[in-house]
Protein backbone atom coordinates (compact mmCIF):
# COMPACT_ATOMS: atom_id res chain seq x y z
CA UNK A 1 0.00 0.00 0.00
CA UNK A 2 1.58 3.35 -1.07
CA UNK A 3 0.95 6.81 -0.49
CA UNK A 4 1.24 8.74 -3.64
CA UNK A 5 0.62 12.34 -3.15
CA UNK A 6 1.44 12.68 0.52
CA UNK A 7 0.35 16.50 0.33
CA UNK A 8 -2.51 15.86 -0.64
CA UNK A 9 -3.79 13.02 1.97
CA UNK A 10 -6.55 12.98 3.85
CA UNK A 11 -7.13 11.17 6.57
CA UNK A 12 -10.56 10.55 8.97
CA UNK A 13 -10.04 9.86 12.24
CA UNK A 14 -12.68 8.78 14.33
CA UNK A 15 -12.08 8.95 18.03
CA UNK A 16 -13.72 6.83 20.16
CA UNK A 17 -13.56 8.17 23.92
CA UNK A 18 -14.42 7.75 27.48
CA UNK A 19 -16.76 11.07 27.54
CA UNK A 20 -16.63 12.10 23.59
CA UNK A 21 -16.55 10.72 20.58
CA UNK A 22 -14.65 12.84 17.73
CA UNK A 23 -14.68 12.75 14.11
CA UNK A 24 -11.67 15.41 11.82
CA UNK A 25 -9.75 15.25 8.96
CA UNK A 26 -5.86 14.76 9.34
CA UNK A 27 -3.36 15.88 5.90
CA UNK A 28 -0.61 13.58 4.89
CA UNK A 29 1.70 15.21 7.64
CA UNK A 30 -0.16 14.30 10.40
CA UNK A 31 -1.55 17.78 10.58
CA UNK A 32 -5.72 18.96 11.77
CA UNK A 33 -7.36 20.26 8.80
CA UNK A 34 -8.87 23.66 10.96
CA UNK A 35 -12.88 23.16 11.14
CA UNK A 36 -13.76 19.36 10.47
CA UNK A 37 -13.30 18.35 13.74
CA UNK A 38 -16.66 17.19 15.57
CA UNK A 39 -17.41 16.34 19.08
CA UNK A 40 -20.12 14.33 20.95
CA UNK A 41 -20.09 14.12 24.70
CA UNK A 42 -21.67 11.52 26.47
CA UNK A 43 -21.84 9.43 30.15
CA UNK A 44 -20.74 5.64 30.51
CA UNK A 45 -23.91 4.19 32.50
CA UNK A 46 -22.74 4.04 36.17
CA UNK A 47 -25.04 2.12 38.73
CA UNK A 48 -24.41 2.02 42.60
CA UNK A 49 -23.07 -2.00 41.69
CA UNK A 50 -19.78 -0.62 39.96
CA UNK A 51 -21.61 -1.07 36.77
CA UNK A 52 -19.78 1.15 33.85
CA UNK A 53 -21.47 0.16 30.47
CA UNK A 54 -22.65 1.50 27.34
CA UNK A 55 -25.62 1.05 24.99
CA UNK A 56 -23.80 -0.35 21.72
CA UNK A 57 -26.65 0.51 19.48
CA UNK A 58 -26.11 4.23 21.39
CA UNK A 59 -22.84 4.26 20.76
CA UNK A 60 -22.72 3.62 16.69
CA UNK A 61 -25.29 6.49 16.67
CA UNK A 62 -22.82 8.49 18.31
CA UNK A 63 -19.47 7.40 15.59
CA UNK A 64 -22.45 7.72 12.88
CA UNK A 65 -23.18 11.38 13.67
CA UNK A 66 -20.11 12.12 14.31
CA UNK A 67 -18.88 11.06 10.88
CA UNK A 68 -21.79 12.71 9.08
CA UNK A 69 -20.80 15.78 10.94
CA UNK A 70 -16.64 16.12 9.84
CA UNK A 71 -17.88 14.73 5.89
CA UNK A 72 -19.93 17.72 5.82
CA UNK A 73 -17.13 20.10 6.85
CA UNK A 74 -14.38 18.86 4.42
CA UNK A 75 -15.65 20.37 2.02
CA UNK A 76 -15.33 17.18 -1.04
CA UNK A 77 -12.08 16.53 0.25
CA UNK A 78 -10.66 13.24 -1.60
CA UNK A 79 -10.45 10.76 1.16
CA UNK A 80 -7.16 8.53 1.34
CA UNK A 81 -8.30 6.44 4.45
CA UNK A 82 -10.12 6.12 7.66
CA UNK A 83 -8.35 5.73 11.09
CA UNK A 84 -10.16 4.75 13.98
CA UNK A 85 -8.99 5.02 18.22
CA UNK A 86 -11.05 3.69 20.48
CA UNK A 87 -10.76 2.80 24.38
CA UNK A 88 -9.38 -0.39 25.23
CA UNK A 89 -10.44 -3.24 27.88
CA UNK A 90 -14.27 -2.92 26.59
CA UNK A 91 -16.35 -5.90 25.22
CA UNK A 92 -19.91 -6.49 23.94
CA UNK A 93 -21.58 -9.87 23.44
CA UNK A 94 -23.24 -10.31 19.83
CA UNK A 95 -25.89 -12.80 18.45
CA UNK A 96 -25.68 -15.13 15.53
CA UNK A 97 -27.57 -12.32 13.80
CA UNK A 98 -25.43 -9.37 14.82
CA UNK A 99 -27.20 -8.18 17.44
CA UNK A 100 -26.15 -7.01 21.18
CA UNK A 101 -26.85 -9.23 23.77
CA UNK A 102 -25.10 -6.94 26.27
CA UNK A 103 -24.37 -3.57 26.69
CA UNK A 104 -20.67 -2.68 26.00
CA UNK A 105 -19.06 -3.71 29.62
CA UNK A 106 -16.43 -0.77 29.81
CA UNK A 107 -12.81 -0.64 31.22
CA UNK A 108 -14.54 1.65 34.45
CA UNK A 109 -16.85 -1.60 34.88
CA UNK A 110 -15.98 -3.15 38.47
CA UNK A 111 -18.53 -5.56 38.86
CA UNK A 112 -16.51 -8.61 37.91
CA UNK A 113 -13.90 -7.60 40.64
CA UNK A 114 -15.15 -10.74 42.31
CA UNK A 115 -14.65 -12.80 38.95
CA UNK A 116 -10.88 -11.42 39.13
CA UNK A 117 -10.54 -13.10 42.53
CA UNK A 118 -11.86 -16.34 41.60
CA UNK A 119 -9.62 -16.43 38.35
CA UNK A 120 -6.58 -16.14 40.71
CA UNK A 121 -7.22 -19.59 41.95
CA UNK A 122 -7.07 -21.43 38.95
CA UNK A 123 -4.31 -19.11 37.14
CA UNK A 124 -0.66 -18.88 37.75
CA UNK A 125 -1.43 -14.61 38.12
CA UNK A 126 2.54 -14.04 37.14
CA UNK A 127 3.15 -16.23 34.21
CA UNK A 128 -0.30 -14.78 32.91
CA UNK A 129 0.95 -10.98 33.00
CA UNK A 130 4.30 -12.51 31.22
CA UNK A 131 2.34 -13.61 28.43
CA UNK A 132 -0.42 -11.38 28.61
CA UNK A 133 0.77 -7.79 29.98
CA UNK A 134 -2.26 -8.15 31.92
CA UNK A 135 -2.71 -8.78 35.43
CA UNK A 136 -6.89 -10.95 36.49
CA UNK A 137 -8.54 -7.04 37.23
CA UNK A 138 -12.24 -6.46 36.39
CA UNK A 139 -10.93 -4.18 33.53
CA UNK A 140 -10.29 -7.05 31.70
CA UNK A 141 -12.22 -9.84 29.44
CA UNK A 142 -11.37 -13.04 31.48
CA UNK A 143 -13.35 -11.57 34.84
CA UNK A 144 -15.42 -9.85 32.73
CA UNK A 145 -16.69 -12.88 30.68
CA UNK A 146 -16.63 -14.96 33.60
CA UNK A 147 -18.86 -12.36 35.42
CA UNK A 148 -21.13 -12.43 32.39
CA UNK A 149 -22.23 -16.21 32.22
CA UNK A 150 -22.43 -15.61 36.24
CA UNK A 151 -24.78 -12.50 36.37
CA UNK A 152 -26.66 -12.87 32.73
CA UNK A 153 -26.88 -16.32 31.86
CA UNK A 154 -29.23 -15.82 29.03
CA UNK A 155 -27.73 -13.20 27.32
CA UNK A 156 -24.41 -14.89 27.43
CA UNK A 157 -25.65 -18.29 26.61
CA UNK A 158 -27.10 -16.57 23.52
CA UNK A 159 -23.22 -15.10 22.46
CA UNK A 160 -22.48 -15.96 19.79
CA UNK A 161 -19.07 -14.05 19.51
CA UNK A 162 -17.52 -11.44 21.91
CA UNK A 163 -15.83 -8.56 20.61
CA UNK A 164 -14.90 -5.04 21.52
CA UNK A 165 -16.71 -2.28 19.94
CA UNK A 166 -14.73 -1.45 16.80
CA UNK A 167 -15.33 -5.30 15.88
CA UNK A 168 -19.13 -4.28 16.31
CA UNK A 169 -18.85 -1.13 14.32
CA UNK A 170 -16.85 -2.53 11.56
CA UNK A 171 -18.94 -5.33 11.20
CA UNK A 172 -22.36 -3.13 10.90
CA UNK A 173 -20.30 -1.33 8.13
CA UNK A 174 -18.69 -4.29 6.42
CA UNK A 175 -20.60 -7.48 7.30
CA UNK A 176 -18.86 -10.25 9.34
CA UNK A 177 -16.47 -11.79 9.65
CA UNK A 178 -15.55 -10.08 12.92
CA UNK A 179 -12.12 -8.92 13.12
CA UNK A 180 -9.75 -6.94 15.76
CA UNK A 181 -6.52 -5.50 15.17
CA UNK A 182 -3.75 -6.27 17.01
CA UNK A 183 -3.83 -2.97 18.95
CA UNK A 184 -7.47 -3.64 20.40
CA UNK A 185 -7.00 -7.57 20.99
CA UNK A 186 -3.25 -6.81 23.07
CA UNK A 187 -5.26 -4.91 25.64
CA UNK A 188 -8.38 -7.42 26.13
CA UNK A 189 -6.38 -9.40 29.00
CA UNK A 190 -6.38 -12.77 26.29
CA UNK A 191 -3.82 -11.99 24.14
CA UNK A 192 -0.46 -13.20 23.74
CA UNK A 193 1.88 -10.14 22.87
CA UNK A 194 4.91 -11.64 22.01
CA UNK A 195 3.52 -14.32 20.19
CA UNK A 196 0.63 -12.13 18.76
CA UNK A 197 -2.06 -14.25 18.94
CA UNK A 198 -5.06 -15.40 21.52
CA UNK A 199 -3.27 -16.89 24.48
CA UNK A 200 -5.17 -20.66 24.79
CA UNK A 201 -3.87 -21.03 28.20
CA UNK A 202 -6.40 -18.27 29.54
CA UNK A 203 -9.03 -19.42 27.37
CA UNK A 204 -8.71 -22.91 29.01
CA UNK A 205 -9.91 -21.34 32.14
CA UNK A 206 -12.46 -19.28 30.57
CA UNK A 207 -16.31 -20.55 29.44
CA UNK A 208 -15.86 -19.32 25.74
CA UNK A 209 -14.16 -20.69 22.71
CA UNK A 210 -11.61 -19.13 20.75
CA UNK A 211 -13.77 -19.31 17.58
CA UNK A 212 -16.32 -16.75 19.87
CA UNK A 213 -13.68 -14.03 19.52
CA UNK A 214 -12.78 -11.99 16.60
CA UNK A 215 -9.74 -13.37 14.23
CA UNK A 216 -6.62 -10.69 14.55
CA UNK A 217 -6.00 -8.65 11.85
CA UNK A 218 -4.09 -5.77 10.60
CA UNK A 219 -5.21 -5.45 7.47
CA UNK A 220 -7.64 -2.41 6.26
CA UNK A 221 -11.31 -3.58 5.51
CA UNK A 222 -12.63 -1.85 2.03
CA UNK A 223 -16.05 -2.03 0.56
CA UNK A 224 -18.89 -0.37 2.83
CA UNK A 225 -22.45 -2.32 2.75
CA UNK A 226 -25.07 -0.65 0.61
CA UNK A 227 -26.30 1.48 3.33
CA UNK A 228 -23.47 3.25 4.48
CA UNK A 229 -21.43 3.34 0.86
CA UNK A 230 -24.75 5.38 -0.38
CA UNK A 231 -24.57 7.58 2.41
CA UNK A 232 -21.13 8.08 2.74
CA UNK A 233 -19.71 7.41 -1.31
CA UNK A 234 -16.57 9.03 -0.08
CA UNK A 235 -15.46 6.29 2.10
CA UNK A 236 -16.86 3.40 0.01
CA UNK A 237 -13.66 1.82 -1.41
CA UNK A 238 -11.29 3.63 0.41
CA UNK A 239 -9.14 2.03 3.36
CA UNK A 240 -10.90 1.82 6.85
CA UNK A 241 -7.91 0.23 8.77
CA UNK A 242 -8.65 -1.70 12.28
CA UNK A 243 -9.24 0.64 15.29
CA UNK A 244 -6.42 1.15 17.85
CA UNK A 245 -6.35 1.64 22.02
CA UNK A 246 -6.62 5.42 22.51
CA UNK A 247 -3.54 5.13 25.21
CA UNK A 248 -1.19 3.86 22.12
CA UNK A 249 -2.72 6.68 19.78
CA UNK A 250 -2.21 9.37 22.51
CA UNK A 251 1.56 7.99 22.80
CA UNK A 252 2.10 8.50 18.58
CA UNK A 253 -0.02 11.60 18.35
CA UNK A 254 1.99 13.19 21.32
CA UNK A 255 5.25 12.55 19.80
CA UNK A 256 6.57 9.56 22.45
CA UNK A 257 7.24 7.31 20.15
CA UNK A 258 10.26 5.88 21.86
CA UNK A 259 11.64 4.72 25.00
CA UNK A 260 12.98 8.36 25.89
CA UNK A 261 9.64 9.72 26.26
CA UNK A 262 7.01 9.41 28.73
CA UNK A 263 3.61 10.15 27.84
CA UNK A 264 1.73 11.39 30.50
CA UNK A 265 -2.20 12.27 29.84
CA UNK A 266 -5.06 13.32 31.96
CA UNK A 267 -7.89 13.12 30.54
CA UNK A 268 -11.56 10.93 31.92
CA UNK A 269 -8.48 9.07 33.21
CA UNK A 270 -4.94 8.89 33.15
CA UNK A 271 -2.08 6.79 32.29
CA UNK A 272 1.81 7.35 31.57
CA UNK A 273 3.54 5.03 29.21
CA UNK A 274 6.61 4.34 27.12
CA UNK A 275 6.34 3.52 23.59
CA UNK A 276 9.16 1.92 21.80
CA UNK A 277 9.76 -0.58 18.90
CA UNK A 278 10.74 -4.19 18.97
CA UNK A 279 11.07 -7.80 18.21
CA UNK A 280 10.02 -9.04 21.32
CA UNK A 281 9.82 -8.60 25.30
CA UNK A 282 10.17 -9.82 28.52
CA UNK A 283 7.51 -8.63 30.39
CA UNK A 284 8.44 -7.02 33.91
CA UNK A 285 6.30 -7.37 36.91
CA UNK A 286 4.48 -4.21 37.74
CA UNK A 287 3.60 -2.37 34.75
CA UNK A 288 0.78 -3.24 32.27
CA UNK A 289 2.05 -4.18 28.27
CA UNK A 290 0.13 -3.71 25.14
CA UNK A 291 0.78 -2.85 22.00
CA UNK A 292 -0.21 0.23 19.37
CA UNK A 293 0.51 -2.50 15.88
CA UNK A 294 2.21 -5.29 15.50
CA UNK A 295 5.80 -3.87 15.51
CA UNK A 296 5.40 -1.89 18.47
CA UNK A 297 4.87 -2.14 22.21
CA UNK A 298 3.37 0.58 24.73
CA UNK A 299 3.95 0.06 28.56
CA UNK A 300 2.80 2.09 31.73
CA UNK A 301 0.31 2.45 34.36
CA UNK A 302 -3.11 3.82 34.42
CA UNK A 303 -5.45 5.22 36.93
CA UNK A 304 -9.32 5.54 37.11
CA UNK A 305 -9.50 8.97 38.41
CA UNK A 306 -8.13 11.57 36.61
CA UNK A 307 -10.32 14.51 35.15
CA UNK A 308 -13.41 12.59 36.31
CA UNK A 309 -12.78 13.40 39.96
CA UNK A 310 -11.94 16.64 39.28
CA UNK A 311 -15.31 17.37 37.51
CA UNK A 312 -17.13 15.53 40.19
CA UNK A 313 -15.67 17.21 42.78
CA UNK A 314 -16.23 20.57 40.82
CA UNK A 315 -19.77 19.78 40.59
CA UNK A 316 -20.12 18.20 44.13
CA UNK A 317 -18.46 20.67 45.75
CA UNK A 318 -20.17 24.00 44.08
CA UNK A 319 -16.73 25.53 42.86
CA UNK A 320 -16.47 28.51 41.33
CA UNK A 321 -16.17 29.08 37.60
CA UNK A 322 -13.54 27.33 36.45
CA UNK A 323 -11.22 30.35 36.10
CA UNK A 324 -11.71 31.57 39.57
CA UNK A 325 -11.12 27.88 40.98
CA UNK A 326 -7.64 28.10 39.16
CA UNK A 327 -6.67 31.39 40.56
CA UNK A 328 -7.43 29.93 43.87
CA UNK A 329 -5.52 26.77 43.64
CA UNK A 330 -2.49 28.63 41.99
CA UNK A 331 -2.47 30.79 45.01
CA UNK A 332 -2.32 27.59 47.74
CA UNK A 333 1.13 26.33 49.06
CA UNK A 334 1.95 22.49 48.33
CA UNK A 335 0.20 19.98 51.02
CA UNK A 336 -1.29 23.03 52.97
CA UNK A 337 -4.76 21.74 53.39
CA UNK A 338 -3.76 18.87 55.67
CA UNK A 339 -5.53 16.31 53.64
CA UNK A 340 -4.23 13.07 52.72
CA UNK A 341 -6.69 11.87 49.75
CA UNK A 342 -6.51 8.28 48.02
CA UNK A 343 -8.24 8.84 44.38
CA UNK A 344 -10.13 5.72 44.05
CA UNK A 345 -13.18 6.49 43.50
CA UNK A 346 -13.65 4.59 40.32
CA UNK A 347 -11.55 1.93 41.86
CA UNK A 348 -7.99 1.24 40.95
CA UNK A 349 -6.56 0.36 37.98
CA UNK A 350 -2.91 0.78 38.92
CA UNK A 351 -0.42 0.39 40.24
CA UNK A 352 -1.91 -1.45 42.73
CA UNK A 353 -4.46 -2.87 41.24
CA UNK A 354 -7.33 -3.05 44.26
CA UNK A 355 -10.35 -3.61 41.95
CA UNK A 356 -12.91 -2.59 45.10
CA UNK A 357 -11.28 0.12 46.41
CA UNK A 358 -12.72 3.64 47.34
CA UNK A 359 -11.90 7.05 47.91
CA UNK A 360 -10.83 7.71 51.46
CA UNK A 361 -9.85 11.78 52.32
CA UNK A 362 -8.35 12.12 55.94
CA UNK A 363 -7.99 15.06 57.80
CA UNK A 364 -11.23 16.56 57.37
CA UNK A 365 -12.27 19.40 59.67
CA UNK A 366 -14.81 21.88 59.91
CA UNK A 367 -12.31 24.04 58.63
CA UNK A 368 -11.42 22.80 55.08
CA UNK A 369 -12.12 24.60 52.15
CA UNK A 370 -13.96 23.02 49.14
CA UNK A 371 -10.95 24.18 46.98
CA UNK A 372 -8.69 22.66 49.68
CA UNK A 373 -10.38 19.41 48.61
CA UNK A 374 -9.95 20.06 45.08
CA UNK A 375 -6.26 21.07 45.28
CA UNK A 376 -5.60 17.86 48.06
CA UNK A 377 -7.12 16.02 45.05
CA UNK A 378 -4.83 17.26 42.21
CA UNK A 379 -1.90 16.45 44.35
CA UNK A 380 -3.33 13.23 45.56
CA UNK A 381 -3.48 11.96 41.46
CA UNK A 382 0.28 13.50 40.97
CA UNK A 383 1.30 11.39 43.81
CA UNK A 384 -0.25 7.93 41.96
CA UNK A 385 1.52 9.37 38.61
CA UNK A 386 4.79 8.99 40.84
CA UNK A 387 4.13 5.69 41.83
CA UNK A 388 3.90 4.88 38.02
CA UNK A 389 6.70 6.56 37.25
CA UNK A 390 8.86 4.74 40.05
CA UNK A 391 7.49 1.75 38.49
CA UNK A 392 8.74 2.34 34.84
CA UNK A 393 12.17 4.00 35.30
CA UNK A 394 12.69 0.38 36.72
CA UNK A 395 11.25 -1.06 33.93
CA UNK A 396 12.85 0.84 31.07
CA UNK A 397 15.76 2.45 32.61
CA UNK A 398 17.22 5.63 31.19
CA UNK A 399 16.81 9.22 31.06
CA UNK A 400 13.40 9.82 29.73
CA UNK A 401 11.37 13.67 28.63
CA UNK A 402 7.75 13.67 29.85
CA UNK A 403 5.30 14.34 27.41
CA UNK A 404 1.43 15.56 29.23
CA UNK A 405 -1.55 15.63 27.11
CA UNK A 406 -5.17 15.49 28.05
CA UNK A 407 -7.66 18.43 28.37
CA UNK A 408 -7.22 17.80 32.45
CA UNK A 409 -3.58 19.16 32.19
CA UNK A 410 -4.27 21.31 29.89
CA UNK A 411 -6.59 23.61 31.04
CA UNK A 412 -5.32 23.99 34.44
CA UNK A 413 -1.36 25.82 34.58
CA UNK A 414 -1.63 24.98 38.46
CA UNK A 415 -1.91 21.16 38.10
CA UNK A 416 1.03 20.80 35.19
CA UNK A 417 3.02 22.24 37.89
CA UNK A 418 1.56 20.12 40.87
CA UNK A 419 2.81 16.95 38.53
CA UNK A 420 6.50 18.90 37.90
CA UNK A 421 7.17 19.47 41.51
CA UNK A 422 5.85 16.04 42.21
CA UNK A 423 7.73 13.18 39.94
CA UNK A 424 10.50 15.99 40.40
CA UNK A 425 10.80 16.57 36.39
CA UNK A 426 10.17 18.81 34.10
CA UNK A 427 6.95 18.54 32.08
CA UNK A 428 6.04 19.95 29.12
CA UNK A 429 2.80 20.61 27.26
CA UNK A 430 2.66 19.57 24.14
CA UNK A 431 0.63 21.64 21.44
CA UNK A 432 -1.43 18.61 19.88
CA UNK A 433 -5.07 19.31 20.61
CA UNK A 434 -6.15 15.62 20.27
CA UNK A 435 -3.52 13.32 20.98
CA UNK A 436 -5.44 9.95 19.84
CA UNK A 437 -7.12 11.35 17.15
CA UNK A 438 -3.96 12.51 15.69
CA UNK A 439 -2.05 9.23 16.33
CA UNK A 440 -4.78 7.11 15.02
CA UNK A 441 -4.25 9.23 11.98
CA UNK A 442 -0.46 9.00 11.53
CA UNK A 443 -0.72 5.48 12.31
CA UNK A 444 -2.94 5.01 9.36
CA UNK A 445 -0.58 7.20 7.23
CA UNK A 446 2.44 5.26 8.10
CA UNK A 447 0.27 2.19 6.79
CA UNK A 448 -0.47 3.71 3.81
CA UNK A 449 3.11 4.19 2.91
CA UNK A 450 3.51 7.54 4.79
CA UNK A 451 6.37 8.75 6.95
CA UNK A 452 6.95 6.30 9.82
CA UNK A 453 5.57 7.21 13.12
CA UNK A 454 9.15 7.77 15.10
CA UNK A 455 10.04 10.34 12.51
CA UNK A 456 6.49 12.43 13.10
CA UNK A 457 7.31 14.46 15.78
CA UNK A 458 4.33 16.65 17.81
CA UNK A 459 5.37 20.30 18.45
CA UNK A 460 6.02 21.17 21.95
CA UNK A 461 4.36 23.71 24.00
CA UNK A 462 5.27 25.12 27.22
CA UNK A 463 7.46 23.11 29.93
CA UNK A 464 7.21 23.23 33.78
CA UNK A 465 10.11 22.96 35.53
CA UNK A 466 10.23 21.46 39.14
CA UNK A 467 11.10 23.33 42.38
CA UNK A 468 13.21 21.12 45.00
CA UNK A 469 11.34 22.24 47.94
CA UNK A 470 7.67 21.56 46.80
CA UNK A 471 9.59 18.10 45.40
CA UNK A 472 10.64 17.77 48.82
CA UNK A 473 7.55 18.72 50.18
CA UNK A 474 5.18 16.49 47.78
CA UNK A 475 7.77 13.54 48.13
CA UNK A 476 6.88 13.79 52.22
CA UNK A 477 3.11 13.86 51.31
CA UNK A 478 3.26 10.33 49.19
CA UNK A 479 4.85 8.68 51.87
CA UNK A 480 1.73 9.54 54.10
CA UNK A 481 -0.69 8.57 50.89
CA UNK A 482 1.35 5.44 51.14
CA UNK A 483 0.35 5.12 54.92
CA UNK A 484 -3.07 5.70 54.51
CA UNK A 485 -3.54 2.74 51.15
CA UNK A 486 -1.97 0.66 53.41
CA UNK A 487 -4.43 1.31 56.37
CA UNK A 488 -7.01 1.35 54.61
CA UNK A 489 -6.43 -1.19 51.47
CA UNK A 490 -4.42 -3.85 53.30
CA UNK A 491 -1.49 -4.06 51.27
CA UNK A 492 1.52 -1.70 49.39
CA UNK A 493 0.16 0.76 47.33
CA UNK A 494 2.41 -0.87 44.63
CA UNK A 495 1.65 -3.57 42.22
CA UNK A 496 2.51 -7.42 43.12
Amino acid sequence: MELEEPQTARILSIDVGSSSVRAGFYDGTGEELDGTEVKLEYDFEYTPDGGASKDAEELLDLVVSAVDGAISRAEEATISGVAMSTFWHSVLGVDRDGRPTTPVLTWADRRAAQSASDLRERVDERAYHRRTGCVLHSSYWPAKLMWSEHTMPEAFENAEHWVSPADYFYARFFGEPYRVGTSMASATGLFDQNGKRWDRKILEALPVAEAQLSSVSDEPRRGLNREWAERWPGLRDVPWFPAMGDGACSNVGSGCTESDRLALMVGTSGAMRVLWKADSIEIPDGPWCYRPDAEHYVMGGALSDGGNLIEWLRNTLRLPEPEKTEELLSQMEPDSHGLTFLPLLAGERGPGWADLANGTIAGLSMSTKPVEILRAAMEAVAYRFAIITEMLETASPGKKQVIASGGGLIHSPTWTQIMSDTLGKSVTLTSVKEASSRGAALLALQALGGPKIEATKAPPGKTFNPHPDRHNTYRRALERQRHLYEVVLGGPSTTS
